[in-house]
């Protein structure tokens, strides 16, 4: 091989490593979406391979414990109200999201307002806000942590209305419907097929669960082969095996009536 041909081929090697980097930087990693498949599906998906550790597959561990039942008497886990009512949650949108993304977000956050007392409201100075950026994955922390509190949303995988209200009952402090503390009652977990570093993932949880039925249509109940090691069930519903679980793409009756009864929207509860 001459000289020329050695340097050219160096070249080309080079130029691509840096476009690698370069789109690793953004996030944007294309990942085929079988149409079979769900929100709970699709979040496990775009999550494989992420640095972070994330509990139930797309919730950060935050340093103190943040939950639907708020220990923590000196910090609400709970967003605040306003005086006017409403709960308003500032947010920050990336500017790495192109037009059609940010209206797919906006709109997401936006059905929330016309069936609860939440509000999503662009961050002017407010210290406590949501940053909506296009990290790796879909996650988020779990109820309100403080500052700057980040949901990642990556491009071409995570910005679909299912997913991004998903992440949002996270931020809002919902845990998944199968990790609730009852949940023994209406699904079977099949641990055998379960990979064992795995099943903390399936843990209970010491949940408030405001009074409302287990439901199996919920937007945060994960599908039948949520962390199986073959392609076969792994929640099975009981008594009836044959309900369908996993497969909504928005809010269910139920996931509404839980923030009106979370957040005390009265007004929104008929």
């Amino acid at each position: 091989m001459d000289l020329r041909t050695t340097v050219s081929l160096l070249l080309l090697l080079l130029l691509g490593l840096c476009s690698a980097q370069d789109h690793g930087a953004d996030n944007e990693i294309s990942v085929e979406k079988s149409d079979m498949e769900d929100v709970g599906d699709t979040i496990l998906r775009m999550n494989n391979g992420s640095s972070d550790f994330l509990l139930e597959g797309d919730v950060v561990l935050p340093k103190t414990r943040n939950a639907m039942k708020c220990l923590n008497k000196a910090f609400s886990c709970l967003w605040p109200k306003s005086a006017n009512g409403n709960v308003e949650i500032p947010f920050l949108l990336s500017r790495k999201y192109d037009a059609s993304e940010k209206h797919t977000i906006v709109q997401a956050l936006k059905d929330f307002e016309t069936k609860t007392c939440i509000r999503f409201v662009h961050r002017a100075a407010q210290r406590a806000y949501l940053s909506i950026e296009p990290r790796y994955g879909c996650a988020s922390l779990l109820g309100r942590t403080g500052d700057k509190q980040v949901l990642s949303l990556q491009r071409y995988g995570c910005v679909s209305h299912g997913i991004i209200q998903h992440e949002t009952l996270h931020a809002l402090g919902f845990y998944h419907e199968h990790t609730r503390s009852d949940r023994d009652q209406y699904i079977k977990i099949n641990w055998d097929n379960i990979n064992p570093h795995f099943t903390l993932n399936f843990k209970k949880q010491d949940t408030n669960n405001l009074n409302t039925p287990y439901d199996y249509s919920s937007i945060m109940h994960y599908g039948r082969t949520a962390f199986g090691t073959r392609r076969s069930e792994t929640i099975i519903p009981i008594p009836d095996t044959s309900v369908v679980i996993g497969k909504r793409d928005g809010l269910s009756k139920i996931d509404i009536l839980r923030v009106n009864k979370l957040y005390k929207c009265w007004r929104y509860m008929g």
